[in-house]
């Protein structure tokens, strides 16, 4: 007798250190961990400020840094492009025939007895009419220089103009005109600019003004009084101080000349605006940053101050100062620390996935997407905790939400309490940021035990915003100290409201793409399975069509394992589904399935050869999977098609092969069991493990001629230990406690389904 020798922990390491599979799996875990270590950015330290925190004691300057001051800087930038000339095009061809327009205009007064024979433009350009309000030209020199009656004007003016007799007409017309043409060189030098044109871009009095030539040649720089007409012909302007240079010019015919100069002069500075934008850029880009310095303890933050935004531009310039003084020894050291943090935390996960969720780490795509889901979440939020989104909840919430409706509540706790805490060291290192997040994840997950309905969804997500709300507030009046808090600080309370708000995105994001994660995921919520287990279904109206008797039998499976689940805690739905679909390989041969046989019909096995019906029974299950396939069932009832027979023997044809191979003598070969074995897998899940019960004790029952209850006991505890010591349950994580309560569960189930009836007395023959 040999005696094993005691297992140890290096043993056992030992031996994981030589199965591939653990190592392939450990490596791609370390890859998580080091791509957490990557999207989290541990290298750097946690900014912990936010715009409506309030600074407690203040924050002072830890080093000694610069910044650029964007404000002054943005102010004095601003000023250098105020400073910049407007840039006009100047062409003054219509002002230099303004002399001979004049000219023609005085002659009609002259020539015209009474005020009605100047024609109509005439007095409109004179101001001896008042004109209509659409002509703002005429209009607004009418207002600055036709306030005299009209009539008392025109005796002025053609007084003026014909003097003591008419035949002094023409040579006052002429001095007239040599004295306005000289009048009117300021004008022509400097241009005159559009009222309009100026309204339209906001011209004030101090802004300067260039004029460019045709020929290119630029004018001096004048403010815009210097080009503006009415300016020009008050009394401080340049033609305003000229009238009395020229004696022809007289007082009494100032006002007519006035109101004829702005209503017929016409704008001679058109705005340049590529030229003038290209200068106020070359402008503005001469103008160095403005720096400002700040040495340690210069108080950033005042105490008791809420944070503004400006302030957290000016605490990240300083986080920046700060953390380009850390060295790489002292960046590897930080990422150290934080892997080692991770490495605890996966163990802990890890520990637990292994011993109550094995088919993650069985399946290298469960385990990826995982992974991938713990990543990205992380490589989202942490950006997304910054100002001004601050919706680090939203990927959190999401996550944790598929995990519960994917896995199981635990697992979904686990991953949000290892995220939670890995992102708040990583953004704001507060332990009250990480109760939020924390406290919002467990609120969502509580609820989502099963998912029967979208609705559900919602309804937990509203119950996620409200804890969002509450317990954020809450954190804010402990950190402040003071009631006041929850009523008084808007921030704060803005902040919660948006919280909450971003809890019920994530809730409706979940319901939206519900399908996807199924597919993802593979699994199956409550929806899908309700809406599978519609008898309307083509696969079950093709059953009922092919194999009638396989339909029965699947009805009675369902209904007796679907039992059996709920007794141990199982998705007893999830049960009943897969065992409407377990069989329907059966429907592409249904002849050579017993149950779907008739009566007294020869079995058509009579003449096939023990391994060639092997086969065929069999094979149901392979044209199961493809019918799923075709059919697109997803992958957990796919599971059950391919897992309910396991690796159990197909006994009547294995014992008929060896009974024909003894009776022949020329026949020395054995037979081979593993020939007559179904090829598995064995069931993987507790669900899985069920519905191998169901089945085979359901078919088994049949066979009785007398269902006592003893007898079906009998029969279901034969079936059970039979299959218990082939192994078929050593990979799903059955207790044999539970296995003793499916039994029971199948038991009674079993007698409920043959129980006895009383016999109805005959009728006596007439």
């Amino acid at each position: 007798m040999t005696v094993r020798p005691r297992e140890t922990v290096w043993n056992r390491l030992v031996a994981w250190g030589q199965d591939r599979s653990i190592l392939l799996r450990l490596g791609i875990c370390l890859q998580g961990l080091l791509l957490l270590l990557i999207v989290l950015q541990t290298w750097k330290g946690p900014f912990p400020y936010r715009v409506g925190m309030q600074s407690g004691h203040g924050i002072a300057a830890r080093i000694n840094f610069g910044r650029i001051d964007i404000e002054a800087t943005a102010r004095a930038r601003d000023r250098a492009e105020y400073a910049v000339a407007r840039i006009f095009k100047s062409n003054s061809e219509d002002m230099r025939r303004l002399p001979q327009q004049l000219r023609a205009a005085l002659g009609e007064i002259a020539s015209a007895e009474t005020l009605q024979a100047v024609p109509a433009a005439t007095r409109l350009d004179f101001g001896l009419e008042a004109p209509p309000p659409e002509d703002r030209v005429r209009a607004r020199a009418h207002a600055l220089f036709g306030q005299e009656p009209a009539s008392q004007r025109f005796e002025a003016l053609r007084e003026t103009i014909v003097g003591p007799a008419m035949e002094t007409a023409n040579q006052r017309i002429e001095d007239l005109i040599a004295d306005f043409s000289k009048f009117i060189t300021p004008v022509l030098a400097a241009g005159l600019i559009d009222p309009d044109e100026e309204e339209r871009l906001r011209l004030t009095a101090d802004r300067k003004i260039v004029a460019v030539a045709p020929d290119g040649e630029r004018s001096e720089e004048v403010l815009l009084p210097k080009v503006r007409l009415s300016d020009q012909l008050n009394d401080a302007g340049d033609l305003g101080s000229r009238w009395l240079s020229y004696p022809s010019l007289s007082k009494s015919i100032q006002p007519a000349i006035s109101h004829w100069l702005m209503a017929r002069a016409k704008p001679t500075l058109a705005f340049d605006q590529v030229t003038t934008k290209a200068a106020e850029t070359a402008a503005r880009s001469a103008v160095p940053d403005v720096q400002q310095q700040f040495i340690v303890g210069d108080l950033l933050v005042r105490p008791g101050q809420a944070i503004t935004e400006s302030e957290v531009t000016l605490l990240l310039d300083e986080y920046a100062a700060y953390e380009r003084q850390i060295d790489v020894q002292a960046r590897l050291a930080r990422m150290l620390i934080v892997f080692l943090m991770m490495v605890v935390l996966a163990a802990l996960n890890g520990y637990y996935i292994v011993h109550n969720e094995p088919r993650i780490v069985r399946s290298l795509r469960r385990l990826l997407v995982f992974l991938a889901a713990i990543v990205i979440t992380a490589g989202l939020a942490r950006p997304l905790s910054y100002d001004p989104y601050r919706a680090e909840i939203v990927p959190l919430l999401i996550t944790v939400m598929v995990l519960a409706v994917a896995y199981n509540q635990v697992l979904a706790t686990l991953t949000a309490f290892s995220i939670c805490l890995a992102l708040t060291f990583s953004t704001t290192a507060q332990f009250g940021h990480f109760v939020v997040l924390f406290s919002t994840c467990a609120a969502v997950v509580i609820p989502l035990s099963q998912v029967g309905s979208r609705s559900k969804l919602i309804k937990v997500s509203v119950f996620s915003a409200v804890t969002y709300f509450v317990v954020n507030i809450g954190v804010g009046v402990v950190q402040a100290q003071a009631l006041s808090e929850a009523f008084s600080n808007l921030s704060l309370l803005n902040d919660s409201l948006k919280g909450a708000v971003y809890c019920m995105v994530a809730g409706y994001l979940v319901a939206g793409t519900l399908p996807f994660v199924e597919s993802l995921f593979g699994v199956v919520t409550d929806i899908s399975l309700l809406e599978l287990s519609d008898p309307s279904h083509p696969l079950l109206q093709e059953l009922v069509r092919r194999a009638p008797g396989t339909y029965n039998h699947s009805i009675a499976v369902a209904t007796i394992a679907e039992a059996a689940a709920e007794a141990i805690d199982a998705n007893g739905l999830l049960v009943r589904v897969g065992a409407y679909f377990h069989d329907i390989g059966k429907m592409l041969k249904p002849q050579y399935f017993i149950e779907n046989m008739q009566a007294g019909a020869e079995s058509r096995h009579e003449h096939l050869a023990p391994a060639m019906s092997t086969l065929i029974i069999i094979g149901h299950v392979k044209d199961g999977i493809d019918l799923a396939e075709e059919h697109n069932l997803p992958q957990p009832l796919r599971d059950f098609i391919e897992q309910h027979h396991g690796t159990t023997l197909v006994e009547y044809f294995y014992h008929e092969a060896t009974r024909l191979a003894e009776a022949r003598p020329d026949h020395r070969t054995e037979v081979e069991e593993s020939s007559f074995r179904y090829p598995g897998p064995k069931p993987q899940t507790r669900e899985a493990g069920i519905l191998m019960l169901a089945d085979a004790v359901e078919s088994a029952s049949r066979t009785l001629t007398d269902p006592t209850p003893k007898r079906i006991e009998s029969l279901v505890h034969n079936l059970t230990m039979k299959r218990l010591l082939d192994g078929q349950f050593d990979e799903c994580s059955l207790k044999l406690s539970e296995i003793r309560t499916i039994e029971a569960s199948l038991v009674k189930s079993l007698i409920g389904i043959y129980h006895g009836r009383i016999r109805y007395p005959e009728a006596r023959p007439a």
